[in-house]
């Protein structure tokens, strides 16, 4: 994800209305301005799963199988549930392996059919990881009033649930 670190100025808004008239530039600013908000905490978030040699993708499959019943999913229903392709899904699931976070479970009766178990390892680095997780997203959030983030929550859903119109 291409984080952005510069916001348009006052004079490039209006430069860009002058040249583009149909530009809303308020509407412009507001959205660059939530998309570098959502960089800011992206990139917080990677350098806290950084202390503890993780990367967000893959920190995302070891809380989904957290959830999971015997801590376990199919790599498609983890693709799917991440939002990514198979192919993203299986790096990640390589590099877990790898570090002995997760392991591949082949069904005995239809041997094509596989798991993706967590691991011991990998609960123990859950373990780890979550407490600093939710104490720094708990301050991160005290920052705004319980109905502030009400509100943050509410908008942003619907932003998203109209997201497709940037097609």
């Amino acid at each position: 994800m291409l984080l952005i670190k510069e916001l348009p100025t006052s004079e490039s808004l209006k430069k860009f209305a002058g040249h583009y008239p149909d530009a809303d530039i308020v509407a412009i600013w507001e959205f660059v301005n939530i998309l570098r908000a959502a960089s800011d905490m992206s990139d917080a978030l990677d350098k806290m799963l950084a202390q503890h040699n993780l990367l967000q993708g893959r920190w995302w499959v070891l809380v989904l199988l957290l959830r999971e019943e015997n801590f376990t999913s199919s790599p498609s229903l983890l693709a799917e549930k991440a939002g990514v392709t198979k192919a993203t899904m299986t790096g990640f699931i390589d590099g877990l392996e790898h570090e002995g976070l997760v392991t591949r479970l082949t069904d005995r009766k239809d041997r094509r059919k596989l798991k993706i178990k967590l691991t011991a390892a990998g609960r123990k680095k859950l373990d780890e990881v979550m407490p600093v997780y939710y104490t720094n997203v708990t301050a991160l959030m005290t920052t705004l009033s319980p109905q502030n983030r009400q509100d943050v929550v509410r908008h942003m859903q619907a932003l998203g649930a109209n997201a497709s119109i940037l097609k």
